[in-house]
């Protein structure tokens, strides 16, 4: 209950909820889309009554962070973007502009459900600029990721030495 704690007694304070049960995605944007016949859709007595998504995705990790790089050197991470809707449904990435020295590398085509692709976040540590950063400069740059029903925003940060 959300009334009580686990002891039994009354709670002093409200329980948030996660956003996942709230309905809401952090770093997120829905696309208005109208529906598509052509897509694969389930068709189940159980799910007729549901007014969320049958498509979705989630990232793991929803954030990267790559700390602190040295200038001149490639690093690397894998992200995970999962299909946890009922339906297959396809995805696209807007490659990050050239200077911000970020790529992705991912296998392009429909993903079912319940199933992952992996995302290769790759960064090159350059330095854009002649002034003074005290030794340090930020990268912070947002990913999108393009689904049929939203635009995932995937925050990648990361601090150069200079």
């Amino acid at each position: 209950s959300l009334l009580v704690n686990a002891a039994g007694q009354p709670r002093k304070e409200k329980v948030k909820l996660p956003s996942s049960l709230q309905g809401k995605k952090p770093n997120s944007i829905p696309n208005k889309k109208t529906e598509d016949p052509v897509a694969g859709k389930v068709n189940t007595s159980s799910l007729a009554t549901r007014r969320q998504h049958l498509s979705s995705f989630h990232l793991i990790p929803p954030r990267v962070m790559f700390g602190v790089l040295k200038e001149g050197c490639t690093y690397a991470v894998t992200v995970i973007l999962k299909n946890v809707g009922v339906n297959f449904s396809r995805f696209q990435v807007k490659q990050p502009p050239p200077h911000t020295g970020l790529s992705v590398m991912y296998r392009p085509g429909p993903v079912a459900a319940g199933l992952q692709v992996e995302l290769e976040i790759e960064i090159f540590a350059m330095v854009i600029g002649g002034e003074d950063t005290g030794g340090l400069e930020e990268v912070s740059h947002d990913i999108e990721i393009l689904t049929e029903t939203e635009t995932l925003l995937l925050p990648v940060r990361a601090n150069i030495l200079c």
